[in-house]
């Protein structure tokens, strides 16, 4: 049960991901080509990446209905997010990097599969290609922001809002009351002796 939270508390950030490198790969050729770029996708053989729109934005849903999910815990004062190791600038280069392998992988298969779209280095640098790597730092900065942000904002919530949680003790922290001595009255008094009155 655990481990299933922590794989679904991972699944927020790598929601993005898609639809980052999706955003590289426009870009890239929005920055090459600018107003010639859409023929110059169709050209290349990249018209199979208007299918992917749909599920991208089915990811990034996700993403945010994970994000609201953990917003709501947050207001009731529970915060299960660790925090980043990383510094910021660790993260954006981690981001960017990671953002360059999977255009660089995209436009390699594409260059072996695509018709119309070059192969080999031309096809992954070539053409423009090499501005790939600013779109990346551009948005890779973004990615981090966004996962550092998301952390920052469900901390500060969870540590203004668990301030009022109501807080309920447990029963093993109640204080049992003290013993209480109860005197029995005497026997006579109250009719209950054994035997009767001497006479």
């Amino acid at each position: 049960m655990v481990a299933r939270g922590v794989v679904i508390r991972r699944a927020g950030p790598a929601a993005l991901l898609p639809a980052a490198a999706f955003s590289v790969h426009q870009l890239r050729y929005w920055l090459a080509f600018r107003g010639g770029a859409g023929a110059e996708l169709q050209r290349q053989g990249h018209a199979y990446l208007h299918s992917l729109v749909p599920w991208i934005v089915l990811l990034l849903a996700l993403a945010a209905g994970l994000f609201l999910g953990a917003l709501g815990r947050a207001l009731g004062g529970r915060c299960s997010l660790a925090r980043y190791s990383l510094s910021f600038a660790a993260l954006w280069v981690i981001c960017a990097a990671c953002l360059v392998a999977i255009y660089v992988c995209q436009e390699f298969l594409e260059g072996v599969l695509a018709s119309g779209h070059p192969a080999g280095l031309a096809g992954i640098f070539g053409y423009g290609g090499w501005w790939s790597i600013p779109a990346a730092l551009a948005v890779g900065l973004v990615l981090a922001a966004v996962c550092i942000g998301a952390h920052w904002a469900l901390r500060e919530v969870a540590r203004r809002y668990g301030a009022r949680e109501i807080r309920y003790e447990s029963p093993r922290a109640v204080r049992r009351p003290r013993a209480v001595l109860v005197r029995r009255p005497a026997p006579v008094a109250g009719g209950w002796s054994g035997r009767g009155p001497p006479l």
